[in-house]
């Protein structure tokens, strides 16, 4: 966005930013999830690391968040490390748990059981094409996976499965009882392009151009059930707040140029969605409001349990964001996390905690932060109404 800091823009280039070579994967559902309706067969899950269940590993990451394999990373519920970027569940997992279906394992993980379905997430992963990047001298994408990358490894799994032709019947059936769920993605494109000569419409327009040519990509291969997920808050991240000037801020406290940029990509993405409707009026296509669920716990965190809104839980630097990039979460210096980080909205500086990911699902799930509503797409998944629908 215009009018964004440079020593921001530049800070945010670590946001989400680790290539991928873990193959960790933990396996779960909620207590007594197999007792409830089981509406879909299996989750497709793509995005960075809001969504990404173990697809990075902290060896060849960048510098300063390169440590998504260490502790205190999962302590909170998996009680080890599994390379997700939080200390315990993400959204995603959240989501599985929903539909009574085991936690997503991570695509790279080839070892693992895909029956009821992949996360092809990459920490890092940006909307554009890696290739314009590094024609455009953008040195700090050092991520070469995107969301093109994701939907090549999502063919490669459809072919392994027998899937030759998109309209032949191993390719119905690996999609017809999916639900797609689309993660966060695109703050990394807008942090990378800003570093550069490039300009932050032309950031903003194919950006927003991929994830429309990705869901469009999805609907031809036959999707008929898809979730597209929203940019967050990324003006509240504590790594933005310690970097910004004092006097860029919004209501809440957060970076109001950042902000506003996540704001303005989300209108244009929701635009994109309703032309897809108009185009694909047999499939369900709903747009989870992540930018709107952030900001409604950001005005009022005590209503959600919260103490600590823009502090983070696993850092170092103490008042008033706990924040240094030169000692962050899992690094040799932070070993350690606060006591309780269910007070805390921010996990590591740059991701959110277990506590705050599973406000978030509750809100898409079952107060309106999708729309159409959760209810509305299981509705239309149901056994009652699937051939009528289909």
């Amino acid at each position: 966005m215009v009018g964004s800091h440079p020593s921001v823009t530049i800070a945010i280039s670590f946001l989400l930013v680790l290539p991928p070579t873990s193959f960790s994967f933990v396996t779960g559902s909620a207590p007594g999830a197999t007792q409830r309706r089981r509406h879909f067969s299996k989750i497709y899950a793509f995005g960075d690391s809001f969504t990404d269940t173990g697809n990075t590993h902290s060896t060849t990451g960048p510098y300063s968040f390169g440590y998504v394999s260490s502790p205190p990373y999962g302590t909170t519920f998996f009680r080890h490390s599994t390379n997700r970027y939080s200390d315990g569940r993400l959204v995603v997992d959240f989501l599985a748990s929903r539909l009574s279906l085991p936690f997503l394992p991570p695509y790279l993980d080839r070892a693992a059981d895909f029956s009821h379905g992949v996360n092809f997430a990459v920490a890092g992963s940006t909307a554009i094409e890696h290739d314009f990047f590094v024609k455009n001298n953008v040195t700090v994408d050092i991520t070469p996976q995107s969301l093109m990358t994701q939907l090549m490894w999502f063919d490669k799994y459809l072919e392994e499965k027998g899937c030759k032709t998109k309209a032949s019947r191993r390719c119905r059936a690996a999609t017809a009882d999916a639900l797609f769920w689309v993660g966060e993605i695109g703050a990394n494109d807008y942090a990378y392009g800003f570093t550069s000569t490039l300009s932050p419409t032309v950031i903003q327009q194919l950006a927003v151009k991929k994830v429309f040519d990705f869901v469009e990509a999805l609907l031809i291969r036959g999707a008929k059930y898809i979730v597209v997920q929203g940019l967050p808050l990324t003006g509240c991240l504590p790594l933005t707040l310690t970097l910004a000037p004092p006097d860029d801020r919004d209501d809440i406290g957060c970076v109001a140029s950042v902000n506003r940029q996540s704001y303005n990509h989300n209108v244009m993405v929701q635009k994109e969605l309703q032309e897809l409707r108009d185009r694909f009026p047999k499939a369900i296509i709903s747009y989870a409001d992540f930018l709107g669920a952030h900001h409604t716990v950001m005005k009022h965190p005590a209503a959600y349990g919260f103490t600590e809104k823009l502090k983070d839980c696993c850092g170092s630097g103490g008042d008033p964001y706990n924040f240094d990039i030169f000692a962050t979460c899992g690094s040799p210096n932070v070993t350690t996390a606060c006591p309780q980080p269910n007070r805390f909205i921010n996990w590591d500086g740059v991701h959110l905690t277990e506590a705050m990911y599973k406000v978030v699902a509750d809100m898409f799930f079952h107060h309106g932060y999708c729309k159409p509503s959760f209810d509305v797409l299981l509705a239309a998944k149901s056994p009652e109404s699937r051939v009528e629908h289909l």
